[in-house]
């Protein structure tokens, strides 16, 4: 008896030790190995408090994919009419039944959770490593990459109770390895005085432009207009990371040098999230921010510009990427911006691919409330982000996600693909209906090149391009060039803010998500097919550009005088 009795005790001391072990556990996300260039560095520390995101099952996200195509193809009767947070919400809020289920698990473990969403869709808990191993069965560790010498506490397997895992999408950060964002573009300074042979808004495609591109040659390659735009309210955001600082300064300058028929003393608004700062020490400036900065204000004349500084006080696992989606999505209708370019990125396969999706799932939120979201494509051909040794194809994300347009890189006055230009199909996303004709045509073209490095039923990237190579711009005092598709996104984002300008003056809503329309035969006859290059990388010449789409040039640069007779005006 006393035998039987200690036994028992015993056995109600584990349960009350660890109440989830009352469930049947099973294994959520698995990886054989951490992500190319990360190393286990032994246990995390078990008193260290992790922040850990709790991504619950929407209700009806088909519902909502059905409802941006209808707001976003030009042949619906629905177009533009988009929609508000509250009826994004109806589609994304989880159901009481998941919400209650989540709820009860981690009230039995003495754990509360914020909602972190608009919708409720991501929860947010904070607990010791030594509770959040025991919640989900697992280790978590330290794991250093090794080039920069950065530390993450991450996970190579969890479970959830398997009552749960209809409910419950995934824990982040877990299984992801997001490896350090880093600024693209090389900065090489100018010597000499930079020539601007034509007035800004000429025709003539100046002979400087083929060795150094300015905002002149980008008017002149894309006749884009040098009149100001009118509407206040349509705003263009700029993303800044990793304390990427845009310098008023050097904006000046840039002004004084590239764009004397507007007013030297234009800057751009700034927004600031997570402990974003944007300090105005010139020698603390950034180049990217830089160039995103004053290539949006100089090319979309007149158009209001927010640099978005997204700090490093980020728990969302993913440096920001969601936490800016999140802060846009809160923004009342009218105050958001209707055009958001990025010039950032991961490889596809930093990500597990629950996190991918739910964050590709974020922008088909903001794409439904009438955003347009630009980014760049990468700048490592077809090796990824950026050059690196392999021997498959690397699709680069969040461009690869179907509910952004992804932006690939050209160079020259007659316009060639730039080597560096990242493209291909992504190994997470299913072909979207919007191209499927399109990369049917081209794989079928392609034959058996490249058989076998990439996934011939992904979604392709990039779907459209422009300029990326020998930008010139002003960085702490000097002037000099930048490559790369962080030139090629801020440009055609500033063209799509300038027809947004026209459209809501004649009162119509802006583009929105723009794929439907650029692949629609109306958007693609407004776009100047590239027909020319590659983006080599994995010991391969990458992929050919051709007639058509291509994952290199996407659908082509644009025309501006084309583009406003497409969207109707």
């Amino acid at each position: 008896m006393v035998l039987a009795s200690t036994v028992i005790t015993s056995l109600l001391l584990v349960v009350a030790a660890k109440p989830m072990d009352r469930r049947t556990m099973a294994v959520h996300e698995t990886r054989a190995e951490p992500a190319r260039g990360f190393v286990n560095s032994g246990l995390a520390p078990a008193a260290k408090d992790l922040t850990l995101r709790i991504a619950l099952r929407p209700n009806n996200i088909a519902g909502l994919e059905t409802a941006l195509y209808a707001v976003s193809d030009p042949a619906s009767a629905l177009y533009g009419q988009h929609l508000t947070a509250d009826e994004v919400a109806q589609f994304v809020k989880p159901t009481d039944e998941t919400l209650s289920a989540v709820n009860e698990w981690l009230t039995e473990n003495g754990i509360s959770s914020t909602a972190v969403t608009p919708a409720g869709d991501m929860l947010q808990i904070v607990v010791p490593v030594e509770k959040a191993n025991q919640l989900l069965s697992t280790d978590f560790s330290v794991f250093t990459h090794v080039e920069s010498g950065a530390t993450s506490i991450r996970t190579l397997e969890y479970s959830i109770p398997a009552s749960l895992q209809g409910h419950i999408d995934f824990f982040h950060p877990t299984t992801s390895f997001t490896r350090p964002l880093t600024s693209r573009p090389k900065f090489t300074a100018v010597k000499t005085k930079p020539v601007v042979d034509a007035a800004p808004g000429s025709n003539a495609v100046p002979a400087s432009c083929g060795s150094t591109i300015t905002p002149s040659c980008l008017q002149a390659i894309y006749g884009i207009p040098a009149t100001a735009a009118t509407q206040s309210n349509n705003k263009l955001g700029v993303s800044g990371f990793i304390e990427q600082f845009a310098n008023q300064a050097d904006l000046k300058e840039f002004l004084t040098n590239f764009r004397t028929d507007i007013s030297s003393s234009t800057v751009f608004t700034l927004q600031t999230l997570d402990g974003g700062t944007n300090t105005q020490t010139r020698a603390d400036a950034g180049i990217e921010a830089n160039l995103d900065t004053q290539y949006t204000i100089g090319i979309a004349t007149g158009v209001p510009i927010t640099f978005i500084s997204v700090g490093e006080n980020n728990s969302d696992g993913l440096d920001g990427f969601m936490d800016i989606i999140t802060a846009l999505i809160k923004e009342a209708n009218g105050t958001r911006p209707n055009v958001l370019t990025t010039s950032y990125g991961f490889d596809e396969s930093d990500l597990s691919r629950p996190v991918a999706n739910t964050l590709c799932n974020a922008y088909m939120q903001l794409g439904a409330l009438g955003t347009s979201i630009l980014f760049s494509s990468g700048d490592g051909g077809v090796s990824g982000s950026q050059s690196q040794s392999c021997s498959t194809f690397i699709p680069t994300l969040p461009s690869d996600c179907p509910f952004v347009t992804s932006v690939g890189a050209t160079g020259g006055i007659t316009e060639t693909a730039a080597t560096f230009s990242s493209g291909g199909f992504s190994n997470y996303f299913a072909i979207p209906s919007y191209q499927s004709a399109d990369v049917a045509t081209y794989l079928s073209g392609l034959g058996s090149t490249n058989s076998g490095k990439f996934n011939r039923s992904g979604r392709g990237f990039p779907d459209v391009s422009a300029q990326g190579e020998n930008f010139e711009i002003a960085w702490d005092t000097e002037l000099g060039t930048v490559d790369g598709t962080s030139c090629s996104s801020p440009t055609f984002a500033a063209i799509v803010s300038l027809l947004n300008d026209r459209l809501v003056a004649a009162g119509k809503a802006p583009l929105g998500f723009l794929n439907p329309f650029l692949y629609s035969a109306t958007g693609r006859a407004a776009l100047n097919d590239v027909t020319t290059g590659d983006n080599p990388g994995c010991n391969t010449n990458g992929f050919p550009a051709k007639a058509g789409w291509d994952p290199v040039t996407g659908l082509g640069t644009p025309n501006f005088a084309k583009l406003l007779t497409a969207v109707g005006l």
